[in-house]
């Protein structure tokens, strides 16, 4: 819990620069995320951070739960929900993209997977969110679908899904 300032502060530094438009993610400042998603992850124990000499660069949810859009989605590859992992709410703090944080973050969510029992990998973004999706594909993620929904309280969202298997 004493982690939850600093990842609101990285939240909230990430609703400033979408509202700048110095980046297109599609989150929404009041409605996801907020202190209370990472308070729920807490509380689940899913939450996981990227720390540099004491100081939280970055955090993601890896988990498990697949969220209602995955259901009937046309995934590549077929997989018991017991053999899935699944990466939701990546975000490193805007003043240290371009450090290669996130492809970092993506390596160590997939060796937890694998550490997990997990092969099978699946993620989703914004389709507004053109460098995450960029670096998912160089990273070996396929988009199998784009799915318009209501997501996380944001509406009009056009959700994006990836897949990988780790074979």
């Amino acid at each position: 819990m004493e982690d939850v300032a600093a990842i609101v502060r990285i939240f909230e530094e990430t609703h400033i620069c979408e509202e700048r438009g110095e980046t297109s993610i599609g989150w929404v400042r009041g409605v996801y995320p907020t202190e209370k998603t990472a308070q729920d992850a807490i509380q689940r124990d899913d939450l996981f951070v990227l720390e540099e000499k004491g100081s939280i660069l970055g955090c993601a949810i890896i988990n498990q739960l697949q969220v209602d859009v995955y259901a009937g989605a046309p995934w590549r590859q077929e997989a018991k929900d017991e053999d899935v992992m699944v990466l939701h709410t990546l975000v490193i703090a805007p003043d240290k993209r371009g450090r290669g944080l996130g492809p970092a973050f993506v390596n160590f969510y997939e060796q937890y997977a694998r550490e997990q029992g997990c092969p099978f990998l699946r993620m989703d973004t914004n389709a507004r969110n053109i460098k995450a999706r960029a670096m998912y594909r160089k990273l070996g993620y396929e988009e199998i679908g784009v799915v318009p929904c209501r997501f996380n309280g944001i509406e009009g969202v056009q959700l994006v899904l990836l897949e990988k298997h780790l074979g």
